[in-house]
């Protein structure tokens, strides 16, 4: 994963100032409603279920609104169906752009996704043009400053719980797994006495991509038009531009 370091940046920042409480609690809602429907009502025998739940509480998601969310995918409240979907695409200059969807109504959401590419000079593309180029991963950071652990201490714990690689960087311990080990690893790390700043399983970019300023400053358009729509879940993108464009996206 070497090479990702302005990436795990951005991912860092993104966690830490995700800021409108509304769109963050419908995001978890769906989360919720579709790992239940999926998996089964009853967290302690879904670990997915049991990874958004405990994602929704990290951002201090009511207890009532998780139990709404999931009653209603268990067909004890009425309530929308919601379809999982993955749309991909080429922002300006090129940037691979991969959009996780939880919608209702997948027409709606095609045409403001469709349109959110064609203003800011990219294309909406066809199903696996781009996702080559992610790696599906869990993600762990552990902030140094919250443990006494040094780097070699750390590494033997993260391998001992099941990890794939640890890397250091920015006053961070960063960890990945393989997505189906993530549960097992954050349990065991967490068991252990670590805090978890960011646990998380989401698209890596394998290489990123440099553009200039100009299209820099659309891609950020395109994304923040993207997270602005209900529907949008996360959006995975491999841009590489400069430190202020970065920070702004």
């Amino acid at each position: 994963m070497s090479g990702h370091s302005k990436w795990k940046n951005i991912q860092r920042r993104k966690n830490a100032q995700d800021a409108k409480r509304g769109k963050i609690f419908m995001k978890h809602a769906k989360d919720i409603y579709i790992a239940a429907k999926q998996g089964g009502g009853d967290p302690d025998m879904n670990a997915v279920l049991r990874l958004a739940v405990d994602k929704a509480k990290s951002d201090n998601m009511p207890n009532d609104n998780i139990d709404r969310a999931i009653k209603k995918a268990t067909g004890d409240l009425d309530g929308a169906n919601f379809e999982e979907l993955t749309y991909e695409g080429y922002g300006p200059g090129g940037i691979a752009v991969m959009i996780e969807v939880l919608t209702d109504n997948k027409n709606r959401t095609a045409s403001e996704i469709r349109h959110a590419f064609s203003r800011n000079g990219g294309n909406l593309g066809e199903n696996g043009c781009v996702s080559f180029m992610f790696d599906r991963k869990g993600y762990i950071v552990i902030d140094q400053e919250t443990t006494e652990a040094d780097e070699d201490t750390m590494m033997l714990e993260a391998i001992e719980a099941g990890a794939e690689e640890m890397e250091t960087t920015d006053g961070a311990y960063e960890i990945y797994t393989d997505p189906e080990e993530f549960q097992s690893v954050k349990n065991a790390l967490e068991e252990s006495g670590f805090t978890l700043e960011t646990a998380e399983v989401t698209m890596i970019p394998q290489t990123l991509s440099e553009v200039d300023d100009s299209a820099g400053n659309k891609m950020v358009n395109l994304v923040q038009m993207l997270e602005d729509m209900e529907d949008i879940q996360e959006v995975h993108h491999n841009m590489d531009a400069s430190d202020e464009i970065m920070e702004q996206i």
